[in-house]
């Protein structure tokens, strides 16, 4: 455990590292206000910090920078704990506020908001269908042979596909087709769905064809990732950039990476505590979206390790909280 001495240097490394990326010297450390000591002992506690892992030096007679375990102890720190300030919250607040459309359309929404407050990648993961609940499916008859299925999930999701049906099968059959499976339906996965028969073979068909167009896609989770561009000029190397947005266009590399973090309880991952290879080089901050107590997805954002956490936390918890509310104010949970 670091004194206050050595804990009020390396926090001042940090701040000025995240803020400049360039090596930060004693010199420059003895003039923070708050570090009060002179630049030779300051120089002496950066030697002990270097020792014990919390700093490196890139090059001789340079300054220090931070190591994904002096980002670890200074994000531990934090007092503010991800709490935003009221501008943030203001921002935030309005953008929900006014948020319209389907759910695709909110997170898709939602990831350009989190990429220009933060001016990192963002992540948003919309949860799985796979546990998900129907709230209502409807048949709807579009042409003499042609149909459409809509399913509206506990999770928001809303599941749409369209299909051949023979002529032969009256409007009131649809109807009734759309009954049957919406009372089959509700409350289940549809993996669960047990579609018992309504002697009426028409109707049966239209049931079996409808359900089987929706069961595929139950287990399929939103990801979108926005901003990954933008966020690339954070970084210096161009080797470092590739590899990034390499691993940023495989999705199942971002639920991975979500699912591994989340699973630790840790809300901010620090180089390669995430054990993402490719992504060494960054930092995740990750927050639950929680409507009516049950967990709908995760919002976040990604990028290098000098990112600004406290902001980061800020903005992705006030973002979460406020998706959260605007799903349970809009029944679509």
């Amino acid at each position: 455990m670091l004194d206050e001495r050595k804990t009020a240097i390396l926090r001042a490394v940090v701040q000025e590292y995240i803020a400049t990326g360039q090596p930060v010297g004693s010199a420059h450390v003895a003039a923070v206000a708050g570090v009060k000591m002179s630049p030779a002992t300051v120089r002496n506690d950066m030697v002990i910090l270097e020792q014990d892992g919390y700093l490196a030096q890139p090059h001789t007679s340079a300054g220090r920078i931070p190591t994904d375990k002096g980002y670890r102890f200074f994000v531990d720190a934090l007092e503010l704990s991800g709490r935003p300030n009221k501008v943030t919250a203001e921002r935030v607040g309005s953008f929900f506020t006014h948020a319209t459309g389907r759910l695709e359309e909110l997170l898709q929404r939602t990831s350009g908001l989190l990429t220009d407050m933060t001016k990192y990648a963002a992540l948003v993961v919309g949860s799985s269908g796979q546990a998900a609940t129907v709230r209502s499916v409807q048949v709807v008859r579009l042409s003499p042979r042609m149909a459409t299925v809509v399913a509206v999930l506990s999770n928001g999701v809303v599941q749409s596909e369209s299909f051949d049906i023979n002529e032969t099968v009256s409007d009131v059959q649809v109807s009734a087709a759309s009954a049957h499976l919406n009372a089959a339906a509700f409350g289940h996965t549809f993996g669960q769905v047990h579609l018992a028969p309504t002697g009426d073979g028409g109707v049966d068909k239209v049931c079996t064809e409808a359900l089987g167009l929706l069961e595929p896609h139950q287990s399929d989770a939103s990801v979108i990732v926005g901003g990954a561009a933008a966020m690339a000029q954070a970084f210096d190397a161009v080797d470092v950039v590739r590899s990034v947005l390499t691993a940023l266009e495989q999705q199942y590399v971002v639920v991975s990476l979500i699912k591994d973090v989340v699973d630790r309880g840790l809300t901010v991952a620090i180089g390669s505590e995430h054990g993402v290879e490719p992504l060494s080089a960054c930092s995740v901050v990750l927050a639950p979206v929680i409507a009516d107590g049950e967990k709908l997805g995760t919002v976040g954002v990604l990028g290098p390790t000098r990112m600004n956490y406290p902001q980061a936390l800020a903005t992705v918890e006030a973002v979460s909280t406020q998706l959260g509310r605007r799903l349970s104010e809009a029944g679509q949970v």
